[in-house]
């Protein structure tokens, strides 16, 4: 059984000008990342761009992601895909790979819906793979929302030990707590309150662009030196606002390009920042950069 506590940078995937990955930056910013001080790193995350990659070239990412963290901290792979025949060999391959957990999204766009059909689907991965499965609650994305009820069946799966929740309804959040299940925020804004509400870790897209600000206010939560991470926080804030009421994934790419931290690209259809969208998001940096990362 893996332990996910802490703080699990979601990654971006490096892109050349030309839409490649670019293996040579995805290698830099894994040192990077690790040196920063974070707990684990989630390849192929929504903030990699993973709907927009091939099968192959997550095997290849994945493959060459845990060769070069060499188990220096956990490795989340995600293989979420339509086909379920697809999702079971993308998650072995993971797995195969050295992978220390997957992360599955539900079987979104026309799959089941209802719960014996959600139940189903993880029952039937479950069985395939003999490493952690980290569901997936993101109904905003994927239409499909897990009830405190599903969770509860779910939690029963052999492998199924942790869940990812981005919806940012913070009740429900807290209600995931009380079942039982090793719960990781997935919201970039509520990650504060998720953290002093008792939640293990996050899986953070935003740590992307702050990842020594990200590790620092996870070791001042758990400190309980809570006046010194408050005011970590509201220089975090205006960022994570910004991010999370525009388009997500360019957002937190640029705002990492901003900082030093990759590339900037995204993959068609994905598209740049506009102009004011730029100009806003890099005000909103502003806390940020003042003292550069910590």
């Amino acid at each position: 059984m893996s332990n996910l506590e802490g703080i699990n940078l979601a990654m971006q995937t490096p892109l050349n000008a030309d839409g490649a990955i670019d293996f040579a930056v995805f290698e830099r910013l894994i040192e990077d990342y690790i040196a920063a001080g974070v707990q684990g790193l989630v390849l192929g995350a929504g903030t990699g761009q993973h709907p927009y990659l091939t099968e192959d070239e997550c095997n290849r990412l994945y493959e060459a992601g845990i060769k070069q963290i060499a188990g220096r901290v956990n490795v989340i792979c995600q293989t979420s895909a339509l086909n379920m025949d697809e999702v079971i060999r993308r998650s072995r391959h993971a797995e195969n790979s050295g992978a220390n957990a997957l992360m599955i999204l539900p079987p979104y766009l026309e799959g089941p819906d209802d719960e014996d059909g959600l139940f189903a689907f993880y029952r039937e991965i479950d069985a395939a793979v003999g490493i952690d499965i980290v569901g997936y609650n993101i109904p905003q994305s994927t239409g499909i929302a897990v009830s405190v009820p599903l969770l509860l069946r779910l939690k029963e799966l052999r492998n199924y030990r942790w869940i990812k929740d981005s919806a940012g309804d913070f009740t429900t959040h807290q209600e995931y707590l009380q079942t039982g299940i090793d719960v990781l925020n997935g919201c970039d804004t509520t990650t504060f309150a998720a953290l002093m509400a008792g939640t293990k870790g996050v899986i953070w897209g935003a740590a992307n662009y702050m990842p020594h600000e990200a590790a620092k206010l996870y070791g001042l939560i758990t400190a309980r030196d809570l006046e010194a991470a408050l005011v970590l926080w509201q220089k975090m804030l205006p960022s994570l606002l910004f991010i999370w009421r525009n388009p997500y994934v360019p957002a937190v790419l640029r705002a990492a390009e901003l900082r030093g931290f990759g590339t900037g690209n995204v993959r068609r259809p994905l598209q740049r920042l506009t102009a004011a969208q730029d100009a806003a998001l890099q005000k909103a940096l502003a806390p940020l950069m003042v003292d550069g990362p910590l």
